[in-house]
């Protein structure tokens, strides 16, 4: 197993997602210091999360897309022939609509009884700023990555490998937009996309706010699912974490 995990930390891939990481952390950062949200010490978290980090990249999404392998519906033919043949960009926004409306109805699973366990780790974070939403547990990791599995087709039917790859790098890079600490902010972009501050209220502590803005990539599920609060409306400072103390490990391992 050493020799396997060694193997896959000087892959090329692997190589490559670490000057990625090194280029998003050079980003994020700059930006969120010239105008931040809130005060975030980033000497006391960057430990704990260069660790969550290195944890997620080279185990839990590696074991993640293993399992994806063994789910049925990876092999299953979604989408006819006439889609498959529809031009590249047309495919590729299908991909994205298809994909984030999936990952909507997951999010909200991962906040039922049944499955928080599996999202706490991703909440836990008392402070919010880009790399705070790195964490992720295993059950978590597999149960997002069904919607994109069901799409797959339409992304990668024809498609070239460096465009499957930018795919690839947009989602990370809006994992960390949403995260990111910066008071930055726009109503009209929030009438589609998700903004940091619309996605931190998602994150508050108070009760009153756990069920809401759970979109990943557009804003319109939450407005057409009842669980959208506009973050105009929120007057208190928001708090951020689970309100509880709790098992590390199994935070990690999500059970």
């Amino acid at each position: 197993m050493s020799k396997i995990l060694f193997a896959m930390f000087l892959s090329p891939a692997a190589r490559f997602a670490r000057y990625l990481f090194v280029g998003r952390a050079m980003l994020f950062t700059t930006v969120e210091l010239t105008k931040p949200a809130r005060d975030v010490n980033y000497r006391s978290v960057a430990i704990m999360d260069l660790l969550a980090w290195a944890g997620y990249s080279y185990l839990i999404v590696p074991m993640a897309s293993y399992l994806d392998l063994l789910f049925p519906g990876r092999h299953l033919h979604l989408f006819p022939a006439s889609i498959l043949a529809l031009p590249l960009p047309v495919r590729i926004a299908l991909g994205f609509v298809l994909a984030d409306f999936g990952e909507y109805w997951v999010h909200r699973l991962m906040h039922t009884r049944y499955f928080w366990a599996a999202h706490k780790w991703h909440h836990a974070p008392t402070y919010m700023y880009w790399l705070a939403g790195v964490r992720a547990s295993l059950p978590q990791q597999f149960l997002f990555n069904i919607p994109n599995v069901l799409v797959i087709p339409l992304f990668l039917t024809g498609t070239p490998r460096w465009l499957a790859l930018s795919i690839g790098v947009f989602g990370a890079m809006l994992n960390d937009w949403m995260h990111m600490n910066v008071t930055w902010r726009s109503r009209r972009l929030e009438w589609l996309i998700v903004t940091p501050r619309y996605h931190h209220l998602h994150h508050s502590d108070d009760p009153r706010h756990y069920a809401a803005n759970m979109g990943s990539m557009f804003t319109v599920w939450d407005r057409l699912f009842g669980t959208y609060i506009d973050p105009e409306t929120v007057q208190s400072e928001l708090t951020f974490g689970i309100g509880e103390r709790e098992n590390p490990v199994r935070l990690v391992l999500g059970v």
